[in-house]
């Protein structure tokens, strides 16, 4: 019988949202619900900025795979 997938301990990004969603939710903090789930969502800006420059370089630059002509 196969083990089951296990993907470990949660990570940090994932403690924190679960801190400020607790702190929010017992009237500790007074954030805006933005603020409050910016560790989930800033991680998918980033990688949404990154692909972003790095098509932007790929076409101002030309660059293509190797092997392609």
């Amino acid at each position: 019988m196969a083990k089951a997938w296990n993907r470990g301990n949660p990570g940090f990004w994932t403690l924190l949202s679960l801190m400020l969603i607790g702190l929010k939710l017992t009237d500790h903090i007074d954030w805006s619900w933005w603020w409050v789930l910016a560790p989930i969502w800033i991680k998918y800006a980033f990688l949404l900025l990154v692909i972003v420059v790095v098509i932007i370089v790929k076409k101002r630059t030309g660059w293509k795979p190797s092997g392609e002509t």
